[in-house]
């Protein structure tokens, strides 16, 4: 039986010292095909550690508020094909990062960690709890990891606005600030944002561009849509799982990504009020929800 549809609310934020820097440690583990560059942030002696799985075009520094807000150890993957794991060649897929984040876990001598994952993270996440529950402490899913349809055509079409952002290239780094800064899902511009679309800069001259791989999005896209992997996982997750769903979707629509709760029935669904799918890892709303089920 599924759990009735439940949007939480939250007070506001109250100024407080951070317990961890916004700027995280960075560690390289060995993976099929060179090494993997993985965020790390907190004492990993300190306390129970979170393993934080980013979106199909973001990085490990999608989960920085979330991280310093936390306060504990957070480690954080920057998944083949992005960040500082941008030219890493495949394998790609569900499968191939699952196994990406246990190498981390290995490297890092972590035997069990609290699993959250955001977007296409959320599927990682997924798949990883399902085929490595030994891990896995906790699962909880942020705006990503139930199935979504397969997008009618052709995927390239689908993926036209982030394809094309791949392709461009940027004189300055604050013509990319710009270009992020006009994206209708970040109006609230914050110094967590900008970090996280400066750490996704790279090149040299006027031909920066984003670290993101074409070739890695584009093989995700197809497979968090179609794999069997994804859904094998989605069906075995342990009932009442934590999915905390964004009130608003990728460009700030009021449709959220998820917008029929009877999809998720089994999990512990929770909307997030004054939130969009990116938001809710900048904003306050978001931060202290995610926060919450992590703590």
């Amino acid at each position: 039986m599924g759990r009735a549809l439940a949007t939480i609310r939250f007070p506001a934020l109250r100024p407080r010292r951070w317990l961890v820097p916004a700027n995280p440690s960075h560690v390289r583990v060995p993976v099929t095909g060179g090494e993997l560059t993985v965020a790390v942030w907190g004492d990993l002696a300190a306390g129970a550690p979170v393993l934080a799985v980013h979106g199909i075009t973001a990085s490990s520094m999608a989960w920085v508020e979330v991280a310093r807000r936390l306060g504990g150890p957070v480690v954080a993957p920057d998944l083949r094909g992005r960040g500082g794991s941008g030219t890493l060649p495949g394998p790609f897929g569900m499968v191939a990062h699952a196994e990406d984040c246990v190498a981390a876990l290995d490297a890092l001598g972590i035997e069990r960690a609290t699993v959250v994952g955001h977007s296409m993270g959320g599927f990682v996440a997924a798949v990883l709890t399902h085929r490595r529950p030994d891990r896995v402490r906790k699962l909880v899913l942020v705006d990503g990891g139930p199935p979504l349809p397969a997008p009618d055509g052709d995927p390239d079409e689908a993926l036209g606005p982030a394809a094309r952002r791949l392709r461009m290239r940027f004189p300055t780094k604050e013509a990319y600030r710009d270009f992020w800064r006009a994206h209708p899902a970040f109006a609230d511009w914050s110094p967590a944002i900008e970090a996280y679309v400066d750490y996704d800069l790279t090149g040299e001259g006027d031909q920066l561009r984003s670290k993101v791989s074409e070739e890695a999005m584009r093989t995700d896209f197809v497979d968090l849509h179609t794999g069997a992997a994804a859904r094998a996982a989605f069906a075995a997750l342990p009932a009442n799982t934590p999915f905390l769903r964004a009130e608003r979707g990728m460009f700030d629509q009021p449709t959220p990504l998820y917008p029929d709760p009877d999809q998720l029935a089994g999990l512990a669904l929770k909307t997030v009020p004054g939130t969009n799918h990116y938001t809710i890892l900048f904003g306050d709303p978001g931060v202290t929800a995610v926060v919450a089920e992590l703590s």
